[in-house]
């Protein structure tokens, strides 16, 4: 297959794994030990793409680097302790399985932190499937600044214009956008309106059924061999 597709980066929560649940619960809990209450409206703040840090400072105020780090291990505890709960997003196992076979260099671009991507990736099953890995760690700004995709086109080795980027939330749209690539919305727990106006290319309910073709056809793009799927 000759394609003008360089490389494939995935969001992870809401994208590969179903987590938003799991994450809902953990900052709730979290948020209700430090006897701070907030209403389910004001939990969906988490739900955008950002950085641990930007939701810890969001609901505490200002904290100091010591505060950010015993705070973040406190959150990430209670949301392993959801473990169980956390499930694929359908069809994903199969996508990702085509784009590897047929050569396409994969990627992640999560606001997540380095030791929980890992962690996730791992227990799916996925660890090995990625060229890159970029996490909210390593860049200054989270989405919807465009840095973290910049950054993994950069570790796949392919012009942002070549690439697209599979999201789940407004910010990671307008992130993924403002770097260059096309971009997929998923919206398992979003409107599609929602990402179509943040700047989706297109948007799908999950993976099932999704082909390369399709794939290539949501974006404008062509092949010049059929596939055998």
């Amino acid at each position: 297959m000759k394609s003008g597709l360089g490389g494939v980066v995935f969001d992870m929560d809401g994208v590969i794994v179903d987590s938003h649940p799991a994450h809902r619960a953990a900052w709730r809990e979290f948020l209700r030990l430090l006897e701070k209450d907030v209403s389910e409206s004001e939990l969906d703040f988490i739900m955008d793409g950002r950085k641990r840090a930007e939701i810890l400072e969001y609901f505490l105020g200002t904290l100091d680097a010591t505060q950010l780090e015993e705070y973040g291990q406190m959150k990430d505890e209670l949301f392993w302790r959801s473990e169980s709960a956390l499930i694929p997003i359908p069809g994903v196992f199969g996508f990702i399985d085509c784009l590897h076979t047929e050569g396409i260099p994969m990627a992640v671009a999560t606001s997540a932190s380095l030791s929980r991507t890992r962690s996730t990736l791992r227990r799916m099953g996925l660890a090995d499937r990625f060229i890159a890995v970029v996490t909210g760690d390593e860049v200054s700004k989270g989405k919807p600044d465009p840095s973290i995709y910049r950054v993994a086109c950069d570790r796949l080795h392919c012009a942002p214009h070549s690439a697209v980027a599979v999201e789940d939330a407004a910010s990671g749209v307008r992130a993924a956008k403002g770097a260059g690539l096309k971009c997929i919305g998923i919206a398992t727990h979003r409107p599609d309106e929602l990402l179509l106006a943040a700047g989706a290319d297109a948007v799908l309910k999950d993976f099932l059924h999704l082909t390369i073709p399709h794939f290539h056809s949501l974006l404008g793009m062509q092949v010049t061999s059929a596939l055998p799927w």
